[in-house]
C-alpha cells in the first residue's frame, strides 16, 4: 500500500470514532481565536515532537487537565511543585524540557498580550509572513519551536494554509465558511 501524501488521505477510511479522524475533521485547520486554546494547540505540537500525534491524541484530555485547562495566567505562574507534579503525572508527556517550556512560553505569551492586546492579535500581526519568517520568529520568541511544529501548529490553527488538500470533505467545508 502506497504511504498516503497528505493528512486528509490518511484519515479518509478510517472510523469515525478514530482519533485522528475526528481530530482532522474537527479541529485541524480550523480557526482558533481564543488565546488560551490557540496556546493549548502549541502546547500539544511541543509535547508530540519526537512522537507519534496519536501519543498526544490519546493524551490530549489529560494534557489539557494538568496544565490548567490551558490558561495562560495560570501557566505562566507555575513553580517548583508544578514542574513536579507535572513531571509525575502519568497521564501526560513527562519530559522535563517540554514542560519548561510550556511554562516559559506562557510567559513569554503574557509579555505579547501586554504590547498587542492578544496572542491572536500578535500572530495576525505577522500573517504575511512566509513559513521561514514564521519559524524565525517562533525561534525568536519562543523555546521548543523548531520548524516543524511552528509548522504544524500554524497549519492546524488555519494561520497559514496546506491542513487540508482541495479534494478533502474538511477543505471544501471550511472554504464554504469562509465565503458566507
Amino acid at each position: 500500500m502506497e504511504k498516503p501524501s497528505s493528512y486528509c488521505e490518511y484519515v479518509v477510511n478510517l472510523k469515525k470514532e478514530n482519533l485522528h479522524k475526528i481530530y482532522h475533521d474537527t479541529q485541524y485547520g480550523f480557526p482558533i481565536l481564543n488565546d488560551n486554546e490557540l496556546f493549548g494547540r502549541l502546547i500539544l505540537e511541543i509535547n508530540q515532537a519526537g512522537l507519534s500525534w496519536i501519543t498526544v491524541l490519546k493524551k490530549q484530555v489529560n494534557i489539557k487537565k494538568a496544565f490548567s485547562n490551558f490558561n495562560i495566567n495560570k501557566i505562566a505562574n507555575y513553580d517548583e511543585k508544578d514542574r513536579l507534579r507535572l513531571l509525575n503525572d502519568k497521564g501526560i508527556i513527562r519530559n522535563k524540557l517540554k514542560i519548561n517550556a510550556v511554562i516559559y512560553n506562557a510567559q513569554k505569551i503574557i509579555t505579547i498580550q501586554k504590547e498587542y492586546g492578544s496572542f491572536h492579535k500578535w500572530l495576525s500581526n505577522f500573517s504575511s509572513n512566509n513559513l521561514s519568517e514564521w519559524i524565525i520568529l517562533f525561534k525568536q520568541n519562543f523555546k521548543f519551536t523548531g520548524g516543524e511544529i511552528t509548522k504544524e501548529f500554524l497549519m492546524s490553527t488555519g494561520i497559514i494554509k496546506g491542513a487540508h488538500i482541495p479534494s478533502c470533505p474538511i477543505y471544501i467545508k471550511q472554504e464554504k465558511l469562509k465565503s458566507l
